[in-house]
């Protein structure tokens, strides 16, 4: 095992790709990025096989099947990526003395809260990724109760697919579009996830459990939305409906906003608000279509 060794799995998801553009920030860690073909985490001997090359110090779980929607039909892949996985990767992480930072999600909850979700609320999911997911974390802490699970919600990037870039490529190519106005969040910007996930590892002491993590703040998806048309000075009208409106296969919670006191409170963590870390990701997004 080498001290100062991570690997990051689902490389080139989201959180994966933006622990990438940080990694060379942290010349005093040795990273390994394996995307999914590199990687099946839902092959155990692959897992296995994997830990025992590369014997890490770390693994940063950031494999998931993220197709909300499309869960709800494509259950046994799912469950598999979002479940078995973790399990298997947990296992893994106790065979070879690894610490395991496994990310998780606002949809282990159903949304009914009026209040900031703390880490011990009762989880309840109300579609079949919540459910997945939330499974994952069980068998994560079931086979490696040593582990850290980051809980995070409505994350975006410069890379991938994402609301913040669905919404500029509509709000190019339409007039208007219309969007809910009634489910309530803090967005998260994953360059930041990636950012406290290193900060974790580097802090002195490693204490184990459940957090959440979002950006500070409070909107819905309508106010994103014209945030993003705001600084990307697009014409489009944004219209705000209800979800009864916008029926979709998956139920979404109607209330994610995530309590990020235990985070900070113990790993020393400050919190930036959602509206500032988006305008970062929007310049950067535009630098890069730019240089495209």
């Amino acid at each position: 095992m080498t001290s100062n060794r991570i690997l990051v799995t689902g490389a080139n998801g989201q959180l994966g790709k933006e622990l990438q553009d940080i990694s060379p920030n942290y010349p005093d860690y040795e990273f390994i990025f394996l995307t999914r073909q590199e990687l099946p985490v839902d092959d155990a001997a692959r897992v296995k096989e994997t830990f025992n090359k590369w014997k890490p110090s770390y693994c940063i779980n950031c494999a998931a099947y993220t197709a909300v929607d499309k869960a709800e039909t494509d259950k046994e892949i799912a469950f598999l990526i979002n479940s078995n996985a973790p399990g298997l990767i947990a296992k893994a992480c106790v065979l070879y003395q690894s610490k395991l930072i496994h990310v998780s999600t606002d949809y282990v909850f159903d949304g009914k809260g009026v209040t900031p979700y703390k880490e011990d609320h009762p989880t309840n999911p109300i579609n079949i990724y919540g459910l997945s997911k939330l499974k994952g974390e069980v068998l994560c802490l079931l086979n490696h109760p040593d582990a850290i699970i980051i809980r995070t919600a409505w994350v975006y990037s410069v890379h991938g697919n994402n609301f913040v870039k669905t919404m500029r490529r509509l709000m190019k190519e339409r007039p208007e579009i219309k969007v809910v106005s009634d489910q309530v969040g803090a967005p998260t910007y994953a360059a930041d996830l990636a950012e406290v996930i290193i900060d974790i590892i580097s802090h002195p002491e490693w204490v184990p459990g459940i957090y959440h993590y979002s950006n500070s703040g409070k909107t819905n998806w309508y106010e994103f939305a014209e945030a993003i048309r705001k600084f990307s000075n697009y014409a489009c009208k944004v219209i705000p409906i209800l979800t009864d409106q916008y029926p979709t296969p998956a139920k979404r919670p109607g209330f994610s906003l995530l309590d990020t006191e235990k985070i900070r409170r113990t790993f020393g963590i400050t919190i930036r608000e959602w509206d500032a870390r988006l305008g970062s990701c929007l310049q950067k997004i535009d630098k890069l279509e730019i240089s495209n």
